[in-house]
Parts: structure tokens; sequence; C-alpha cells
């Protein structure tokens, strides 16, 4: 269990190891070239050392320089067959992406996953990728383990995803860069663009839609990049600073891609006085600084088509909320119940051990601000997900009496730094 007491203010300045989603396409697509490339910055996290694990399974020279990676890549098809069975530890990005990585190798492989990661859907790449000709067995359930057997039938595939997905989307391409022909992916609302931007695919505006087209001419050449800061990491300590009184945290080279600080403009649309500084772009990741600054807060309603790109930020934007004025909701938002936990059920029921009047819907839930006291000290349950480990860590040093977070260890699937991180920065 994790104790948390009150602070009085944060105050500092702070970097982030690389963020998670683009530190996994660096290592994937570091691993696919044919040569040397170097990442520096590459995120620290359990989820990315998966990735990094099943490609020396694969038979990847994977070696740390200083604080750079060195990847030596295995080339088109390059990747040699193991015995072992390939673990994605609790990484959904690891599992859905490689799938399509694989299925297109001449050999067979299994991928497995721990106990949260097995109970996570995987029909939704695997309907498109078999749709591509792949040869997947998954559980009964679809779900992990899931072996994958090489197909001489792959072809190009059209196809409109059915939700907005970077993981759908990434799965399919990495499949299609296998491929002469182009294949095309079809999103009616915008997801996580980094795959787009590291392999520089062609992305056409068309109707509102986004229209993907991914060959093999797209497949990854040996590069170097700078992965920036984690802003999903930054979100937590966004709103610790925002919440706390005479507070000013500086947040240096994290990533401004628009499709993930986006949680950042909705906070300034509640009254956030934060501060952007456009800094520099490796490989098309836009990279700048931030200031935050203490802020009274209003709640405001989040439109339908924001949530597919705050979706990791929801758990820690609805503590903002909670101590915003006005009542706070989310809609829309039923991806959530498979994450690592049923973050809507995890984020309720911690809420209520507070004292909190929430309701509880299908896609989503609303805080009642009421005059009802909140308990004192309360202990929330992690429910073995990082995020809600997080969020509610951040909820217990703005309350007087502090509270305490069991199971609290699962931060380091994104974050292991968090509480040193925290001791830095708050007074």
């Amino acid at each position: 269990m994790q104790k948390f007491e009150k602070i009085n203010r944060v105050s500092g300045t702070i970097e982030y190891k690389g963020d998670k989603s683009i530190s996994h396409r660096a290592v994937i697509f570091a691993c696919m070239a044919d040569g040397i490339s170097k990442i520096s910055n590459l995120s620290g996290s359990e989820d990315v050392n998966s990735t990094a694990g099943i490609f020396k399974s694969l038979g990847c020279e994977i070696n740390n320089e200083g604080k750079d990676l060195i990847i030596k890549g295995r080339g088109y098809k390059g990747f040699k067959a193991t015995s072992s069975y390939l673990d994605a530890g609790n990484s959904g990005t690891t599992a859905r992406l490689l799938s399509g990585l694989l299925m297109n190798q001449n050999f067979s492989s299994t991928m497995i996953g721990d106990e949260s990661l097995s109970q996570r859907p995987m029909k939704r790449i695997i309907e498109p990728l078999r749709q591509m000709g792949g040869n997947f067995f998954p559980t009964d359930e679809n779900t992990l383990p899931m072996r994958i057997e090489p197909s001489n039938n792959i072809a190009p595939i059209n196809y409109v995803l059915p939700i907005p997905s970077a993981q759908i989307k990434s799965a399919i391409v990495l499949s299609a860069l296998h491929l002469d022909e182009p294949s095309t992916i079809i999103e009616n609302l915008p997801s996580r663009n980094h795959t787009e931007l590291m392999l520089n695919l062609r992305v056409e505006q068309k109707d509102s839609q986004n229209i993907i087209t991914a060959s093999k001419k797209n497949y990854p050449n040996p590069f170097e990049i700078f992965v920036p800061g984690d802003i999903s990491s930054a979100a937590f300590f966004i709103v610790l600073t925002l919440l706390s009184k005479d507070s000013e945290l500086t947040i240096n080279n994290v990533s401004l891609n628009p499709q993930r600080a986006c949680y950042v403009e909705l906070l300034k649309q509640m009254g956030a006085d934060i501060e952007i500084q456009p800094v520099k772009s490796s490989l098309g990741e836009p990279i700048g600084n931030l200031i935050v600054r203490s802020s009274k807060l209003k709640n405001i309603t989040i439109p339908a088509s924001a949530i597919p790109l705050i979706i990791d930020e929801l758990p820690v934007l609805t503590i903002c909320g909670l101590m915003a004025e006005g009542d706070f909701e989310f809609l829309h938002a039923a991806e959530l119940r498979v994450k690592e936990s049923d973050r809507i059920s995890a984020m309720v029921k911690n809420l209520r051990a507070l004292g909190v009047e929430v309701e509880e819907f299908p896609d989503g839930l609303h805080i009642v601000k009421s005059e009802n006291q909140l308990n004192e000290s309360p202990v929330f349950d992690s429910f073995g997900d990082h995020r809600i480990a997080m969020s509610f860590g951040i909820l217990s040093l703005i309350l007087e009496s502090g509270g305490s977070i069991n199971n609290f260890e699962c931060v380091n699937i994104s974050n292991p730094d968090f509480v040193k991180q925290i001791q830095g920065i708050v007074k």
C-alpha cells in the first residue's frame, strides 16, 4: 500500500522519459529496418521493455550505449524463429501491433501476456488481419494466448475502422508494409497518428475522414530519434499543479502532438493556466515545454469527438472534474471498460469509497457535487491498473487527510519513477 500525505504546493521543473506510444513504435521500426538505429530518451516502462524483449527473442541486437538505445534491425522478413513464447506482459500495444508483423514472417509464433492482458479483446485486430490472409489461433474468447501461423495468401485491404483505434490502424499498417500493393485504412474519427508520422505515410482528408495508405515502399529504414517526454505521464502532474495553491511547474521536452495533447486544450477551456512553448520536432513529432500554474477550474461538456484522443487521460481528468466547479460528466467512453481494468467501474468504486455521489453509465460516469463531507484517509484500490493508481495518488495528494492506494506497484507499467518525481516537485 502506498500512502500519500496532503502537499502544500508544487514547484520546480520536470522532464519525463520518452512517450510510451512513440517508444513502442521506435523499437518496432528500428528492429524491422536493415541496419543500425539510435533511440534517445526511450520510455523506461515495463510495456516498452516487453516490446524490446520480444524482438530480442526474434534475433535483434538491442544494447544500451549511455542514455541511448542502439538497435541492429533484421530487415524485411529477417526475424528468426524462436521456440519460446513471445511474452507481451501487460502491453496491449505490443500484442496488437506485433500481430500485424508476425503474420508476415515465415515461421510460427505464439503470443502470451499476463493475467490482465489475457482478458483483453484481440478480436478487433484479428478480424481485419484475417481479411488480409493472416492465420490466427486465439482462445475461444478471442484472447491471448494466440498462435500465429505463416501464410502464403497475404493481400492488401481497404478497411474502415469500426472504432477509432491507433492499435487496429497500426496493426494493419505493419502487415501492409510487407506488400507491394497499397492498403488503405479509413477512420471516421481521428486516433493517435504516431505510426503515420514516423513512417511518413500518405494521409488524405476527405469528407471528414482520414484515409491512410501504406505499402512496402513505406518499410522503415534505419533512423535516429529523440523520443519526446510522455504527455500522458505529464497529465497527472499538470492536474496536481492546477489543483494545488500557489504552484507552478515547468515540463520540458514533452510531446506536443495535437492528437495527444488534446486534453491540454480541454483543460485550458476549463480555465487552466497552461503556457505552451514549441521547441523542435523529431521524425515529425512536435516537442516543446509547458508551464503550468494553479488555476480555478470550471467543468465543461466534453465533446464525443475528443474522447478517443483523451481516453488514457480520462481517469485523471475525472479527478480534475471532481475538484472543479460544477458537475462533471463524460460519455462515449465504453473503451475504458476493456483497458488494464474496467476503468469506469474502478473510478466509480474509488469515488464512492471517498463518499462522492457518482452515477455510472455503460460508457461513462457523472459526478454530482454535494455538501456531504468526504471520508477521511480513504483507501483506494488500483485494480492493478497504473492509470487508476496514479490518478488516485494525485487525488490523495490534495485531500486534507491524504489517502492510500492498494497495489500501487502497477505504476511501473508506464512510469516507474512516479513517486520519486512527485517527491522532487512537491513542497
